[in-house]
């Protein structure tokens, strides 16, 4: 195996049209605003709510998070203004979201 062994396989799953996950029955899409610190960050919820979410610690190694980022929100079930961040959506997910009508292009950073 070469050095260049991945190089060009990365180039190709990002040109790939991947269908996104979409939010089921109590998941919310939402952009991340502000890191708070630890693994918590406040989200902006399509919804209407600004949530305070975490990242579960099964994902906090594998989840690289930065404001502007689209995520996929479970608000807990005892507090609607916390959450978990349960899915991180790529670029090409994003246009795949926009196209079909699920996430709004005037949206903030978009």
């Amino acid at each position: 195996m070469g050095k260049n062994f991945n190089k060009n396989r990365d180039e190709e799953e990002e040109q790939k049209v991947a269908r996104a996950p979409l939010p089921r029955k109590n998941e919310v899409i939402g952009i991340i605003e502000q890191r708070l610190g630890g693994n918590k960050m406040m989200v902006d919820c399509l919804d209407g709510k600004k949530r305070n979410c975490r990242v579960p610690g099964r994902l906090k190694r594998k989840l690289w998070l930065r404001p502007g980022d689209v995520v996929m929100i479970e608000p807990w079930e005892l507090d609607f203004d916390k959450g978990d961040v349960i899915f991180k959506y790529r670029p090409n997910q994003i246009e795949w979201l926009k196209q079909n009508g699920y996430l709004k292009t005037e949206e903030k950073g978009f």
